[in-house]
C-alpha cells in the first residue's frame, strides 16, 4: 500500500507544510501556478494544434501523455523548453519536433508550465 493510498494526499500534503523545521511552507502545483488562457493563446498563435492536442496523440503527443510522462520529473520543464525552442526528436517516435526559435522564452515556459500541468482548460 502507498503512502499515498494509506494516510490520503491531504494528509501528506500537509505534514509536508510542516516539514520545513516547523514553519508553513504552502506548496504549490504546477496546475495552480499556470495561466491557461494565456498559454491557449501561444498555444494557438504557434500553430501548436498542427501537431498537438489536449488527449489524443496526433503528429505528436496529447499533453496529457506528456504531463504523465514527465510527471515526477523536476527537470522536465526546464529539457521541454530546449526542445520547444530549438526543435527535438527521437522521444516520441520519428517525426520530429520543429524549432520555435521566434517564440520568446516566456511563451515558452508559460505553455510548457500548462502542458505539464496537464493542458488545464480553465
Amino acid at each position: 500500500m502507498t503512502k499515498e493510498k494509506k494516510y490520503g494526499v491531504r494528509a501528506l500534503m500537509i505534514a509536508a507544510m510542516f516539514a520545513v523545521g516547523g514553519a508553513v511552507v504552502p506548496m504549490q502545483s504546477a496546475q495552480a501556478a499556470v495561466n491557461a488562457a494565456a498559454a491557449q493563446a501561444i498555444y494557438k498563435a504557434n500553430a501548436c494544434a498542427s501537431c498537438h492536442s489536449a488527449t489524443q496523440k496526433l503528429i505528436g503527443p496529447a499533453y496529457a501523455d506528456i504531463a504523465a510522462k514527465y510527471k515526477n520529473d523536476p527537470g522536465a520543464g526546464a529539457r521541454l523548453e530546449k526542445v520547444v525552442k530549438n526543435g527535438g526528436s527521437g522521444v516520441w517516435g520519428p517525426i520530429p519536433m520543429p524549432s520555435h526559435p521566434g517564440m520568446s522564452d516566456a511563451d515558452i515556459r508559460t505553455v510548457v508550465t500548462w502542458i505539464l500541468a496537464g493542458a488545464p482548460a480553465k
